[in-house]
This record gives C-alpha cells, structure tokens and sequence, in this order.
C-alpha cells in the first residue's frame, strides 16, 4: 500500500511555478497593464507615461549605445568606490560601538540621528572638499551608505554569543583576530544586511550627486533626457538602473550566503 501511494505521487506532476511566483508574475503584468492603458487614454500631459513600446525601442536603443556603457562605468565606479570606503568605515566603527559599552552610549545616538537626515544636503560641503569631479560623488555614496552597516555592524555585535567572545578571550586573541575570527564570522547575516542596505543608499547618494552636478555617470543622462523631455529614454534608463541595482542587491547576498528569494 505505501509503496502504491508513493507511485501516485510520483505521478502527480508538480506545479511549474508555486503560488507564490504566481503572485509575483500577475503583479508584474497588472502593472504593466494599467500603464499601457494610462498611456493610451491621454489622461496626462503627451508623453508623460510613453508606451511600453516607445519605451522597449528607447531601452534597446540605449543598450546599443558605446556612450551608455561609458556612463554606466563612471557610475559603477563611484559607488564600488563609495560602498569600499563608506562600509569599511562603518565596519570598523559597528565594531568599536558594538564591542565598548561606553562608546556605544556615547556616539551611537548620532549616528541614529543622523542616519535618516537625508544625505543631500551635505552635498555643497562635498563640493568644497572634493571639488566637481567624481570625488564628491563618492563622497556622497561613501556617508550615505556608511551609517547603515555601522549600526547593522554594532546591533550584530551585541547578538554574538558571550561563550565565543570568552573562547576568543581564553586564547589571548588581540584585537584584529577577535575581529576577523571570531566578530565577523558569528555576525556575518548582519553584516551582510547592512551591505545591502548601504548599497542600496549608496547608488542613490551617488546619482543624486550626478543630478546636481556632473558631466558623466548614469544620473547625469536621466537628468539629461528629463531636461529634453526625452521621457522614454528616461524611463527605459530608469529600468536599466532598477535592474542592475537589483542584480548587484541579489549578488551580495548570494555572496553573503542569504537568498532573500528563496528564503520568503
């Protein structure tokens, strides 16, 4: 009898995609229904919400461009550079907060006062210290992306396990090898969490900045094609940019050992 049942099970076929996928698909299609049908009714000012044709033509037009690679590597650069100095830097202050009761109680508070201001308005001084060029570009990307993984990094290390910190302890470990032995690897999902979060604000800092003040990197065409109501190119530049920052997203978890996907 068991084994018949397991012969109709076997034969049962198993959903190509789980509800859940399903979901996701049907979302998916249903906004990209509402905004053809947006587009086709007139309701907004002329091409304020193009046609998914106008802009799929516009997309294939930009990824066939040299010049759009140029600029997709500026950018790219700026925030790699931008999430090395900003989340190092939050790595090692995480660390010293989470690990010195007096620190913590002294500095953290600003950092959560800090940590929503919004990073813009920093930008002026940027100019100052950085000049024009892509300096004060990373150095956007570098403060918006550093409070993230510093208070990730500093809620991480008050979860680690007080036996492990004695072990370490117990070996006379100085203080690079508590941290690279024993902090890091028990703390790994926060760190990794606060990455993903840096990165995320990082590539806004960064295009924010080349909105307001540059000659290259991705920002500075969106603002460029919105100036010429060029709103397809605009848009299919938008997607570009919510792809690859999702496609970066997915790449550091997958790194970290976390798939957000499979694990919801």
């Amino acid at each position: 009898m068991a084994e018949t049942g397991r012969l109709k099970a076997a034969a049962i076929p198993a959903p190509l995609l789980d509800p859940v996928t399903l979901v996701r698909i049907a979302i998916v299609m249903g906004l990209l229904v509402v905004w053809e049908l947006v587009s086709a009714s007139g309701w907004l000012y002329r091409d304020v919400v193009p046609s998914l044709l106008a802009i799929g033509q516009a997309l294939i037009k930009t990824l066939s461009s040299p010049d759009y690679y140029f600029h997709l590597g500026v950018t790219s650069g700026e925030v790699g550079t931008a999430l090395v100095i900003g989340g190092l830097s939050g790595l090692v202050v995480g660390i010293a907060l989470g690990a010195n009761r007096f620190l913590s109680k002294s500095f953290e508070s600003y950092l959560y006062y800090l940590g929503p201001t919004p990073k813009i308005i920093f930008f002026p001084v940027m100019i100052m210290w950085f000049g024009v060029g892509s300096g004060s570009k990373v150095a956007m990307g570098a403060i918006s992306c550093f409070f993230p993984i510093a208070l990730s990094t500093a809620a991480g290390m008050r979860q680690i396990d007080k036996v492990l910190i004695r072990v370490g302890e117990s070996f006379r470990a100085n203080a690079w090898q508590m941290a690279t032995k024993i902090y890091m690897p028990a703390m790994r999902h926060p760190i990794i969490n606060g990455v993903r979060l840096g990165l995320g604000v990082a590539i806004i800092g960064t295009l924010l900045a080349e909105t307001k003040l540059s000659n290259k990197g991705l920002g500075f065409l969106v603002i460029q094609a919105y100036a010429l109501f060029d709103m397809p190119r605009m848009y299919a530049m938008l997607i570009v940019l919510f792809v690859v920052a999702i496609g970066a997203n997915a790449l550091v978890g997958r790194l970290g050992g976390i798939d957000t996907i499979k694990r919801a």
